[in-house]
């Protein structure tokens, strides 16, 4: 064990715990039974098996209010590891659910013995026919295939709100289908094929021209119960008609039958049944889309009304004047929703009776909006709507900005509600749809069942398709509370299907909660067919057993979930999952939200239980070691919890005294610590790297990895040790290169200026001449210490900074441009909670400005480019997405190369620093694709704008990444 390792115990809960009834039994404290363990890693290879009690908790919980703990989880790559685990599962009688991105509202991520992850080795997008159609894999985000299908002026059908973070197969297994999609551009709908692996293992590509051919052979039962049970259907005109019926609105409770009158073969009624198969028919390895224009011209109004039934009775009117989108947010919703960023927070004090509809037209072309504007001034001049605070507008919009701020506010419903409910409260969130035209009576009788059973619930749907959603909160671990809950839903499904012939799920499908109801929908005869379709594709029982159907009338009452009450920061989380998709561990480790689902299983344990003391030894490296700290899962998540503001406290936590010291007294000596970085880097290039990558190894091994940074050969060179003159009086800004470009020099191998001599060249070259102070060796941002969690030395280094800054800008009349975005970002933003109350009066008269900000607002108009290369690639750093300036370096980028690409899988790339060299798997990890989009072409250019973000990325690529700035200082040189 390395000398300084810290102590797992130091991150225990210190709050005072009651055990709660559905915390991890002590026998589980081991994880995952020896032999199931042995067997599955013997089949697969145990890099694909994960068996730790950490492991298994932090995949029990999905989106929804339901946890159950698996006995394994398994990590599959292909059809063949999927074919190997139902083969396994067939011949010892377990049970398989699949998960890929837990966002499930309904509990069917979740299993209780062989759990397969599908999301992370299933990404990826192929663009056909011109962006007509799109395969796409299972585990990729429905954000990332409409980036895909975006420059071909396509769009997937289905478009839910949790689209950042829910995929392909999990819309597809849900019918997932969203603010637009409705009944008609839902997957069932627009699907062309889709392949799958049934559960005897069988696989079955539905485009195949042969696949009833081969499927006849394979599985000759599966195939004449299919035609049986298609002409049974058939012949009972009723049940025909009725099934008809139940899908002319939103429906995803309960089975497809209407795929038994679509489909003329078994594979097309295969194909129509996976479709909202929660998993329990078979795995959706492959999916083709027929896409849809995406409408570039839109015109957008929220439209506030006096009470929730006006609103619901306006819809109709929009309905008919073309709108493609018309959501309804009730009081709850609106006020809840000042948690997001951009929400006016005049709406806080919205009356709780007041609704809004947020209604947007689309169409191909300026005269096709314009037509639609005309309908839709119409149909306000008919309405009274109501303005009960200052931000209110109620009027239709163009720009783009304002729309994004509407469409933000309305996806962030579940989270920023479930947000602001009671500490320690379970969230349920129901879904549920009427004729539209009833949707105004339904409205008035939901909240007349609310106050009924004393819910204060939040209310917000896609009015347009007569499709409603609402959320109730209650406390799980308390039985009178989870009885009140069990009441109000024997009331609500029985108003829903009796007075309303509704659907119970309209698009979150049947899940857990609604399987015990479905009978109540559907009526008997209909059920049973359903249990009888689900016994000719799975006869043993193996797929996600009692997610769709389950005969316990109190199935969705079991395994509910308590939220314990974690550290302030992460309480608010509801486990929704919309932060994972950017989180640089989120394939090496864990993802913020399993981060704050393993604090919380902490807090369910009784103090020093053994459940509790297992967690807290894998605590260490998967949650706080590697997390890279850009919090970007602030920016993800729509309430702004910040999961790596949180692993910075806990690493605070860990450090001993003598380590703040330290940290400390380096703060205090910076000039000196700085100096002598500089003169190590110089001395590496004398010494040689693979010396310096054994020395730092056993350095590691003997101290602690989390400590030792390990040397890397795409550590760059010594930079100058005197930055370049400059002259204060003919300066119009201070410019502050950060500590890491005083240290380091820019590519190997790349002629021209350092990057200080970049930017002082290129801004005297614009007629903005700036002035670097004589004094800045020996000060820094901060960063170094923030994100290692040194809170002493960060109040040091923090202060420092502001106090100088002030000065060199003579009191904040100059601007500071600052050559690093992670540096301007510590000097604008993160070191203000650390500041002095005089040092932060003096931090709000600066201005301090990104080098990106500097050179496309003030220099670039004023240059003239002589030059410009092919083609440039660009990795907007983590910093950028935080200051909103990402699109500066694009706009850099594109002054200096004739073709710009972002990377569509661009993200953190985890360097953080110096992390990547304490842990470069990493920065490998979430790199990966990334790394794979660069590399498969030649780029003239590589260009970011922070040192240590282009030394990550050229460890990932291989390729020699610089900043933006440097490029345009070559471009413009005469």
């Amino acid at each position: 064990m390395p000398l300084l390792e810290p102590n797992p115990k130091a991150l225990r809960p210190g709050t005072k715990r009651n055990p709660a009834p559905d915390r991890v039994p002590e026998l589980s404290a081991r994880g995952t039974p020896r032999r199931l363990r042995e067997d599955l890693s013997a089949l697969l290879g145990p890099e694909k098996v994960l068996s730790k009690v950490s492991d298994l908790v932090r995949y029990a919980s999905d989106a929804s209010p339901y946890r159950f703990v698996p006995q394994v989880v398994v990590v599959a790559e292909d059809v063949d590891d999927i074919s190997a685990v139902l083969s396994y599962a067939h011949g010892k009688g377990r049970e398989v659910v699949f998960r890929a991105a837990g966002t499930s509202l309904n509990g069917q991520a979740q299993g209780e013995d062989i759990l397969v992850d599908v999301r992370r080795h299933w990404a990826g997008v192929e663009v056909l026919d011109g962006g007509a159609r799109a395969r796409i894999g299972p585990g990729t985000t429905v954000v990332r295939a409409n980036a895909a299908l975006a420059p071909y002026g396509r769009v997937l059908g289905p478009d839910p709100a949790s689209a950042i973070a829910c995929t392909i197969g999990g819309v597809v297994a849900n019918n997932a289908s969203g603010m637009t999609a409705g009944t008609t551009r839902n997957s069932y709908r627009t699907l062309a094929s889709l392949t799958f692996v049934l559960p005897s293992g069988t696989v079955v590509d539905t485009a195949d021209p042969a696949a009833d051919e081969e499927l006849a052979r394979a599985e000759p039962r599966l195939c004449a119960g299919l035609m049986a049970l298609k002409a049974e259907i058939e012949a009972d005109a009723e049940l025909a008609a009725r099934i008809r019926a139940k899908y002319a609105i939103k429906n995803t409770n309960g089975y497809r039958l209407d795929a038994f009158l679509d489909g003329d073969t078994p594979v097309r009624i295969l194909r129509g049944l996976m479709v909202g198969s929660e998993g329990t028919f078979g795995f959706i390895s492959e999916t083709v889309f027929d896409t849809l224009p995406l409408d570039r011209e839109v015109s957008t109004a929220l439209l506030f009304f006096p009470s929730l039934p006006a609103a619901a009775a306006a819809v109709p009117l929009f309905n008919e004047a073309g709108a493609l989108a018309v959501e309804l947010m009730d009081g709850n919703t609106l006020r809840a929703s000042v948690s997001v960023a951009g929400v006016p927070a005049d709406w806080a004090e919205l009356p709780k009776e007041t609704a809004a509809l947020l209604v947007e037209f689309r169409a191909p072309d300026a005269a096709g909006r314009e037509a639609y504007e005309r309908a839709a001034r119409a149909v306000l001049d008919g309405l009274d709507l109501v303005a009960p605070v200052p931000s209110v507008e109620n009027a239709f919009t163009r720009d783009p900005g304002r729309i994004g701020g509407y469409w933000k506010a309305r996806k962030a419903f579940v989270t920023a509600v479930g947000g602001s409910r009671p500490s320690g409260t379970t969230l349920i969130t129901e879904d549920f749809a009427v004729p539209p035209d009833r949707l105004a009576e339904a409205c008035a009788e939901l909240l007349d069942l609310q106050a009924r059973h004393g819910f204060d619930a939040a209310v917000a749907g896609h009015a347009a398709h007569g499709n409603l959603h609402f959320l109730l909160a209650f406390d799980a671990a308390d039985p009178a509370d989870v009885e009140r809950y069990a009441a109000f839903m024997d009331e609500f499904c029985k108003l829903t299907v009796e007075r309303f012939d509704g659907s119970l799920k309209a698009e979150h499908a049947t899940g857990r909660n609604i399987a015990p109801f479905l009978e109540l929908e559907w009526g008997a005869k209909a059920t049973e067919l359903m249990w009888r379709v689900k016994e000719v594709i799975d006869p043993d029982g193996v797929l996600a057993p009692r997610i769709v159907l389950d005969r316990d009338p109190q199935a969705h009452l079991r395994g509910l979930k308590t939220i314990p009450t974690v550290e302030r920061i992460a309480d608010p989380c509801i486990e929704c999952g919309f932060c994972e998709p950017t989180c640089p561990s989120h394939d090496l480790t864990t993802t913020p939200r399993q981060r704050i689902v393993l604090r919380r299983e902490m807090m369910r344990q009784p103090d020093g239980s053994p459940v509790e003391a297992r967690l807290l030894e894998s605590y260490g490296y998967d949650a706080v070691d590697t997390c890279a700290g850009d919090s970007t899962c602030k920016l993800a998540c729509p309430v702004g919890i910040d999961t790596g503001a949180l692993m910075k406290e806990f690493r605070h936590e860990r450090h001993s005294p003598r380590e703040e010291r330290i940290a400390a007294l380096a703060a205090r000596n910076f000039r000196a610590v700085e100096a002598s970085a500089r003169l190590a880097v110089a001395a590496a290039d004398r010494i040689g790297d693979r010396v310096l990558e054994r020395a730092t190894g056993l350095a590691r091994k003997a101290v602690r990895p989390d400590l030792v940074p390990e040397w890397l050969p795409e550590i760059p060179g010594a930079a100058a040790r005197r930055l370049p003159r400059t002259h204060r009086p003919a300066a119009v800004a201070v410019y502050y290169p950060a500590c890491v470009n005083r240290i380091f020099a820019g590519p190997d191998g790349l002629p021209g200026p350092s990057l200080p001599e970049a930017v002082v060249a290129v801004s005297a070259r614009a007629g903005r001449p700036v002035w670097i102070p004589d004094d800045v060796a020996g000060t820094c941002c901060a960063t170094i210490w923030h994100s290692k969690g040194y809170e002493r030395g960060n109040e040091v280094m923090a202060n420092r900074i502001v106090e100088a800054a002030w000065g060199w800008t003579a009191g904040g009349r100059l601007p500071l441009v600052v050559d690093a975005s992670s540096c301007t970002l510590g000097i604008a933003h993160e070191v203000v909670p650390y500041l002095t109350d005089d040092n932060r009066e003096l931090h709000a008269e600066l201005t301090v400005v990104d080098s990106l900000v500097w050179a496309a607002d003030e220099l670039l108009p004023r240059l003239d480019v002589r030059r410009r290369v092919s083609s440039a690639v660009v990795h907007p750093t983590c910093s950028m997405r935080h200051l909103g300036d990402a699109d500066k370096l694009t706009a850099l980028a594109e002054a200096c190369a004739e073709e710009v690409l972002v990377p569509a899988d661009a993200g953190c790339c985890a360097f953080a620093g110096d992390r990547g060299m304490l842990h470069p798997e990493l920065t490998a990890s979430a790199t990966a694709r990334e790394a794979a989009e660069v590399t498969s072409r030649p780029f003239d250019e590589h260009l970011s704008a922070n040192r240590m973000c282009e030394i990550g990325m050229d460890r990932a690529t291989g390729r020699s990444y610089r900043s933006a700035l440097l490029a345009l200082e070559l471009a413009t040189r005469p």
